[in-house]
């Protein structure tokens, strides 16, 4: 007897989704054990490149949820309203969950995965981040007995490409992601994109695997790419950087290992980062996306590859299925009538919240660029008030002039970030001072 799938929503990951689990030549086997029983649709009218018989699309979904014969759910709407509801339900109804909805997981994955510890189903999540890239199982399974000390990635394919367009040919971002939205890289509303949000809802995810503590993502500091600038894509390759939207959740004391019953503090921010050419991220580029694991013994991992699109999520998508099916199958096969335990490498057991802790008191190196009156003694005066707030200064040079004004490029050593925070603002009120359209964080 097959396992029986009931998918809800048929756009673009649903589709691609149908279409690999119907093409299993030269593929797992485990395939071949799949019956898809219920798709469900907004409209029936629609045409569509699956066809499935009458009683196969429907647009209750509510019936696909509390339908006995189902075993697994594969929640591919997006959104989340009712996507949260109908996983609750499926929950509630004994069901296995797979899904790809990042903004459910991230905001109510406390709500989610408590209710399927209790019901004793898995809820699978592999395709919510990175597309196609495995990166939820390797954090639960293969990286698990590493002390993680810092996830970074670059998580949104959008702002990254905007940013290597910027780099590479010296576009404008507001010209780029039109053209962004045109080849369909960048939605309509881009919104949760180039503010960070998308990746923020990711990092949560991440780090909550990562560290073992659940995340609240309205803690995670949140910062996207508007205001980054030619002027400052230009600055950062002079100073050998490259400009990238980085996701990073990290220890705040790497040095010192969490107890058993408690989570580590974390930083968990998003943010643009000036990034050494060198580093191992700074040379992603396109609509890719790439995550950075450092632990201990291993040392440094990074896992790269498509980050969106319908074959790279469907791929994300099916794994977590076969992993629900391999399971399923040897349920049935050792005891029909034994309640299903959880296996805890495949579970998300963990029930604490980690502490986020503010980004004032993150210590890193920082770009700032000031616009400012052309005169003299402008440049001693920022000296003065950075010194003043504890701000050790690498370099601090007037580059030119924008129009009337002159600019000037700080580069900072390792500073708190409140610190520089609580100069800038002495700054800003300096009469010579017109404005401060740039801070970057440098790695």
């Amino acid at each position: 007897m097959g396992v029986k799938l009931g998918i809800l929503g048929f756009g673009t990951v649903g589709v691609g989704t149908v279409q690999l689990l119907q093409d299993g030549i030269g593929r797992n086997p485990l395939l071949q054990e799949i019956e898809i029983c219920r798709v469900g649709v907004r409209s029936l009218d629609k045409p569509r490149p699956v066809t499935f018989s009458d009683r196969i699309l429907t647009t209750d979904l509510e019936a696909i949820v509390t339908d006995p014969q189902i075993d697994i759910i594969v929640e591919l709407m997006g959104g989340l309203e009712p996507a949260r509801e109908l996983i609750l339900q499926a929950i509630a109804h004994g069901k296995h969950v797979v899904t790809a909805n990042k903004a459910v997981i991230s905001r109510f994955g406390d709500e989610i995965f408590t209710a399927a510890n209790q019901a004793g189903v898995y809820v699978m999540l592999e395709a919510a981040v990175g597309g196609g890239i495995p990166v939820v199982q390797p954090l639960k399974q293969s990286l698990s007995v590493n002390r993680i000390q810092a996830i970074t990635g670059i998580v949104n394919g959008t702002t990254n490409y905007i940013l290597t367009r910027m780099q590479t040919e010296g576009s404008d971002f507001a010209d780029v992601l039109a053209d962004a939205q045109k080849l369909g890289y960048a939605e309509a509303d881009p919104t949760a994109d180039v503010d960070g949000w998308d990746a923020a809802d990711k990092i949560a995810i991440l780090a909550s695997l990562g560290f073992g503590g659940r995340v609240k993502r309205e803690e995670v500091y949140c910062e996207g790419i508007r205001q980054v600038s030619q002027t400052d894509i230009a600055y950062a390759e002079k100073l050998g950087f490259t400009i990238k939207l980085l996701a990073i959740a990290n220890r705040v004391d790497k040095n010192t290992p969490s107890s058993h019953s408690a989570p580590p503090d974390l930083f968990v921010r998003v943010h643009p980062t000036m990034l050494p050419n060198d580093h191992p991220l700074a040379s992603i580029n396109g609509v890719f996306n790439a995550i950075l694991v450092e632990g201990e013994p291993l040392g440094k991992v990074m896992l790269y590859g498509p980050g969106a699109g319908a074959g790279a999520t469907a791929s994300a998508v099916c794994s977590d299925i076969m992993n629900l099916v391999a399971r399923i199958k040897a349920q049935k096969a050792s005891d029909t009538n034994t309640e299903l335990i959880l296996d805890p490498l495949f579970a998300c057991s963990h029930e604490q919240y980690s502490r986020v802790t503010s980004i004032d008191n993150l210590v890193t190196r920082f770009y700032v660029r000031f616009l400012t009156k052309d005169e003299p003694g402008v440049i001693g005066k920022l000296g003065t008030c950075f010194g003043n707030h504890e701000v050790s200064l690498e370099s601090i040079v007037q580059t030119g002039l924008q129009g009337e004004f002159a600019e000037i490029v700080v580069v900072t050593h390792d500073v708190r970030e409140g610190n520089l925070r609580q100069a800038l603002t002495e700054i800003e009120q300096f009469p010579a001072i017109h404005a401060i359209p740039s801070l970057l964080r440098v790695i």
